[in-house]
């Protein structure tokens, strides 16, 4: 599982025109689900994202996390995080999960989040989305749970 991870101001995410989540300051999340992803997968990105201390605390220092806050989550689903551009031009989709094993994981990834004790807004999954933030600081990070050894 592949977690694009942004610090917002404010975000939200539309299918059609019609916004279906939005959040104040928070985390926005470009969720992928590999081929192979399992739920160990799913809680160890969910855990990272919860507890990753990148928020400024009193003193100006990154030093709390999105729980301490009080920000929300927006979780966006987001095979193309998988693309392989290595060969031609045009990009291999192979490593991503299929989306009859992908919808159950994601959804599950958002529950764990939901466990940590954060509000999450999603996307649909599937759909064309227009995803709109105001990127803070810009702080921008990538969980892979594959790297974690």
């Amino acid at each position: 599982m592949k977690v694009v991870l942004q610090r917002s101001k404010a975000a939200s995410v539309a299918v059609n025109g019609e916004t279906v989540g939005s959040i104040p300051r928070g985390l926005v999340l470009l969720v992928g689900v590999a081929e192979g992803d399992t739920e160990q997968d799913a809680r160890y990105v969910a855990e990272k994202v919860a507890g990753l201390r990148i928020f400024e605390d009193e003193s100006g220092k990154m030093n709390m996390s999105v729980q301490e806050t009080g920000g929300q989550v927006l979780s966006i689903s987001q095979f193309t995080l998988y693309g392989d551009c290595r060969k031609g031009r045009r990009p291999n989709f192979m490593a991503a999960a299929r989306p009859e094993i992908a919808e159950p994981l994601y959804e599950r990834f958002n529950a764990l989040l939901r466990e940590q004790g954060l509000h999450v807004e999603t996307g649909r999954f599937g759909c064309m989305m227009d995803v709109s933030l105001v990127n803070d600081g810009p702080v921008t990070l990538i969980i892979e749970s594959k790297s974690r050894d």
